[in-house]
C-alpha cells in the first residue's frame, strides 16, 4: 500500500522535527529559558503528530485484514521493520525531553 509507505516518510518527518525541537531546549535552556520551554512543547506536539500518523498506519492495516485477510508477507515485514525503527527513534527523543525536564534523572 502506497499510503502506508506516505504515512511512515510523515513518521520519520515528525520524528525529525521532534528531534530538531528537543534539541534546541536542550541547547538553549540556560541562556534563554523561556524560547527552551517554546522548543520542547514544540517537540512534544510534533510527538503527538508522529503518534496520530501511527494510528492511523493501524487502522489502515487493520481494515485491510478485515476486508483481504493477512497482507502479504512482504509489506508485514518492511511494516514490521519500519515499526521497530519508528519506536527505537521515538524512545530515544522521549529519553531526551525526559533529560530536559528533569535533567537530574
Amino acid at each position: 500500500m502506497k499510503i502506508i509507505e506516505k504515512l511512515s516518510d510523515m513518521i520519520e518527518e515528525e520524528m525529525s522535527d521532534a528531534e530538531k525541537y528537543i534539541r534546541c531546549a536542550m541547547e538553549n535552556k540556560d541562556e534563554f529559558p523561556t524560547l527552551a520551554e517554546a522548543f520542547y512543547r514544540l517537540s512534544v506536539e510534533e510527538m503527538q503528530h508522529m503518534a496520530i500518523l501511527h494510528e492511523q498506519v493501524t487502522q489502515l492495516i487493520n481494515d485491510y485484514q478485515k476486508k483481504n485477510g493477512d497482507p502479504p508477507p512482504e509489506m508485514m515485514t518492511l511494516y514490521n521493520y519500519l515499526h521497530k525503527r519508528h519506536i527505537d527513534r521515538a524512545t530515544e527523543i522521549k529519553n531526551k525531553q525526559m533529560i530536559y525536564k528533569n535533567p537530574s534523572k
